[in-house]
């Protein structure tokens, strides 16, 4: 799978591109070399942001993810707790 290639910058500029009505959606598509689903996947995760909002947006799901990691940590911790315990006694 392929990284990253656009900014949220690009992605915001390409979605308010294709609001326009100038182009199709296949148009816009094809000028930046992206596939249909992509476009309509930004569309539905970036629709009506702006670039710092997106921006906010992308620090909260990184900090969602380590505390999700976090807590993941401590239910492993809290089974290995439980599993010696039921073995000493």
């Amino acid at each position: 799978m392929k990284g990253k290639q656009f900014s949220e910058e690009q992605i915001i500029r390409i979605l308010k591109e294709a609001e326009r009505g100038d182009k199709t959606v296949t148009e816009v598509c094809r000028e930046h070399g992206i596939g249909d689903n992509t476009f309509y996947r930004w569309r539905q995760k970036y629709a009506g942001l702006s670039v710092p909002e997106v921006r906010r947006l992308r620090e909260l799901e990184h900090e969602n993810a380590r505390l999700k990691r976090i807590v993941a940590e401590r239910d492993l911790e809290i089974e290995a707790m439980k599993e010696f315990i039921s073995k000493k006694f």
